[in-house]
């Protein structure tokens, strides 16, 4: 009784000839127009960015694309997608504060923007459930281009090696890197104000800011 879920009755209990016609030939809806020209885009955004954005991430992403969508409408469409980055239970730690303070400074102060490619550089770690548990990504995002030019997986997070490995490929990615033209902006976490991971910047020629980098991702 499928034909019966879409077609109209008529006051008699019975379908009539004209109502099929109209639910048969019934133009789709903006809504329903604009959600098939999306669902496409939503999936494509989530795949380049290997698959582990959440709502809040993928709301940012697609509005840094073009489409300035709503958050409630990203989720809905990411439903629609079959795409998730929300995790249920316990919530794994991404940032561990240093043992000591850290006074560099936050050359960025939320202005994420940049002239040109290789000028401002934002790194994070995020995580995603898997069958073992939970599988943790570094990443390093070009502000310029919005695109991720370093990234690293691992079943467990040691303090540097993980960033250190999403570095490492950022620096392959990037080729030469000009002279203090570089700025590499993370929050205060001791994955990244490590003795190791400083001194990476610092023979790399990179300036370290620290400060809030979720106001990017």
């Amino acid at each position: 009784m499928a034909i019966c879920r879409v077609l109209k009755q008529a006051d008699r209990g019975f379908i009539t000839s004209r109502g099929y016609r109209k639910a048969t030939t019934r133009v789709p809806s903006a809504r329903a127009l604009s959600d098939s020209l999306l669902i496409p885009e939503i999936q494509r955004v989530h795949a380049e960015n290997f698959s582990v954005y959440g709502i809040r991430k993928m709301w940012h992403a697609m509005n840094r694309e073009g489409f300035h969508i709503g958050r409630d409408k990203t989720a809905r469409l990411m439903k629609l997608a079959g795409v998730s980055g929300r995790r249920r239970g316990r919530t794994p730690v991404t940032t561990i504060s240093p043992k000591a303070p850290d006074h560099r400074p936050d050359l960025v102060r939320r202005n994420f923007c940049a002239q040109a490619p290789g000028r401002l550089w934002v790194a994070d770690i995020t995580y995603v459930r898997a069958l073992s548990g939970f599988a943790y990504t570094a990443f390093v995002v070009d502000v310029f281009s919005r695109k991720i030019v370093g990234v690293a997986t691992r079943s467990t997070m040691r303090t540097d090696a993980l960033p250190m490995e999403a570095l490492e490929h950022a620096l392959t990615t990037a080729g030469r890197i000009h002279g203090n033209q570089l700025i590499h902006h993370s929050d205060r976490g001791s994955q990244y104000v490590s003795l190791k991971y400083s001194t990476a910047l610092a023979e790399s020629g990179i300036r370290p800011s620290v400060g809030n980098s979720r106001r990017f991702l």
